[in-house]
């Protein structure tokens, strides 16, 4: 309990900077400019990592809470937006493919950080933002590695970044690559790190670009329950004789899938499904902001350079790869 008080002035603090990245949103949508939610909820969080707020001792013990425990409540309600039937309809090739891709991106990804000599921990959760779903895979397989916050805080930083850069230079490249509105809506969910990043790239082609988009993207974070269970599985077996051993398969992640099979098999209303990805949305947003609090831009550019060099690498050659999907349509 004591505990638990302890924490609610950070946890307060960390809801109302997604609150205000939320508002901040809202005013840029109404000026036709649209960056997802959690983007801005990770700015903000950089933002607050620069003051001493962030390191008041009041606040700390909070941040940390949303850091983990609000991550993986938002996991878990990220399985509510996962349309199987949707998914399936896109045909087992395609599907298969997609799943292929994620495989290469997370190999491609993890070799580059190797190279660039970032720590094992940094190494598997940029493979895993970067092939996956951004922010949302990283604060899942860190949780499932037990990594610490510091090694989450740069591949966030970094998967965020990149996907936010794609809002701005796939549509640029649509005309010259001709794409109808169809094949850049495959090419933006299989190559766009986050779920947000993708529906801002691909509706600015159309609705049947941001429709198919979004069904793509949707196979990726699929993969997110295996390869979280993959990491926490080798990490059981790398802890025996020391000590307590993690779950076979982390909480969070069985609640993730509950929340697919509730999705295909129970017809929630409409009203439901939106404040629950509402809720997912700021639940996500509050663990971002917690998060990135604890990074000070300064350090991240003295000690984490590779790290951007790998980032680029990564989200390019994703993104090229992505391009051979288009001969499976």
């Amino acid at each position: 309990m004591a505990a638990g008080r302890a924490a609610m002035p950070g946890v307060a603090a960390c809801i109302g900077g997604a609150v205000v990245a939320l508002g901040i949103h809202q005013v840029l949508v109404t000026m036709g400019v649209d960056v997802p939610w959690l983007t801005l909820a990770v700015l903000v969080g950089l933002v607050l990592g620069q003051t001493p707020l962030a390191a008041h001792p009041r606040l700390v013990p909070g941040t940390k809470v949303a850091g983990r425990t609000l991550m993986r409540a938002g996991i878990v309600l990220l399985g509510l937006q996962i349309v199987l039937a949707d998914v399936v309809a896109l045909g087992p090739v395609l599907i298969a493919a997609v799943v292929a891709l994620v495989g290469l991106a997370f190999a491609i990804t993890w070799t580059l950080a190797w190279l660039a000599g970032m720590s094992a921990d940094q190494r598997v959760l940029m493979a895993a933002g970067f092939s996956i779903c951004g922010a949302s895979a990283v604060g899942a397989v860190a949780q499932a590695r037990g990594a610490s916050e510091r090694d989450q805080a740069t591949p966030v930083a970094l998967v965020t970044l990149c996907g936010t850069a794609a809002i701005g230079v796939l549509p640029l490249l649509r005309v010259p690559l001709g794409l109808d509105e169809a094949a850049f809506g495959v090419w933006t969910g299989a190559s766009v790190h986050d779920v947000g990043q993708v529906v801002a790239t691909a509706a600015i082609a159309g609705p049947g670009a941001l429709a198919l988009a979004v069904v793509v993207k949707l196979v990726r974070v699929v993969c997110l329950a295996p390869m979280t269970a993959l990491v926490a599985a080798r990490r059981r077996r790398t802890s025996e004789g020391a000590g307590a051993r993690p779950p076979l398969v982390p909480l969070f992640v069985v609640g993730f899938l509950v929340a697919v099979a509730v999705r295909a098999l129970v017809p929630l209303p409409q009203p439901v499904l939106d404040v629950a990805a509402f809720a997912q949305q700021l639940l996500l947003a509050s663990a971002l902001v917690g998060l990135l609090s604890r990074v000070r831009l300064l350090d991240l550019v003295r000690q984490d350079w590779r790290g951007v060099l790998v980032a680029v690498g990564a989200s390019t050659c994703i993104a090229a790869l992505a391009l051979a999907l288009l001969l499976l349509r």
